[in-house]
């Protein structure tokens, strides 16, 4: 899910800004700081969105750097367990995919892809035995959050499944939520 996320921090500004605004030199100082950073309370920071408010400036003896107490907020990026998202088959390995979803990746083990026995072939496509399903890199995708882990922030882990109804490859859904009904009817 997205967030606005409103923060304060001290920002050091080095002197290669002093030239700018204040608010420019800021803004530049926050965004190399932040773009990027991933935490478990955060999760991932997309943007530098606004600052909000700048206190007086202080220049730190032996630093040569102005420090200023800063109110900004940023759009973050965090997934949620059970959320639902969107995403686009990245890579294929004989265990799962992998799935872009924004700013960060998520992984769908083999088991979790579709309700059937699904094996792996040569040119990496997951293929379901009895629904003649397919997925392939470049699928556009809907699938579960079902784990998620910031034990290595540098490298969050995000689990997903698309066994269920209305979840999977695109072309899928329709199929799912309106079966064909037995008997012609």
């Amino acid at each position: 899910m997205f967030y606005k996320t409103k923060v304060k921090d001290h920002i050091r500004v080095p002197p290669k800004y002093f030239g700018d605004e204040v608010e420019a030199a800021l803004f530049k100082q926050i965004r190399s700081d932040y773009e990027g950073y991933i935490s478990k309370d955060m999760g991932v920071v997309i943007d530098v969105s606004a600052i909000e408010d700048i206190q007086q400036g202080v220049i730190v003896s032996g630093d040569g750097a102005a420090y200023y107490e800063t109110t900004f907020s940023l759009l973050t990026f965090k997934p949620e367990l059970q959320e639902v998202v969107p995403g686009q088959i990245k890579d294929m390995a004989d265990f799962g995919a992998f799935i872009n979803m924004g700013p960060i990746e998520g992984m769908i083990h083999i088991s979790q892809t579709m309700d059937d026995f699904v094996s792996f072939s040569k040119d990496k496509v997951l293929l379901g035995k009895e629904s003649k399903k397919s997925l392939k890199i470049g699928d556009k995708c809907r699938a579960r959050v079902i784990a998620v882990s910031y034990k290595d922030t540098t490298n969050p882990k995000f689990g997903l499944t698309m066994r269920q109804k209305g979840l999977g490859r695109l072309e899928w859904i329709p199929d799912d939520l309106n079966p064909p009904k037995k008997g012609g009817k």
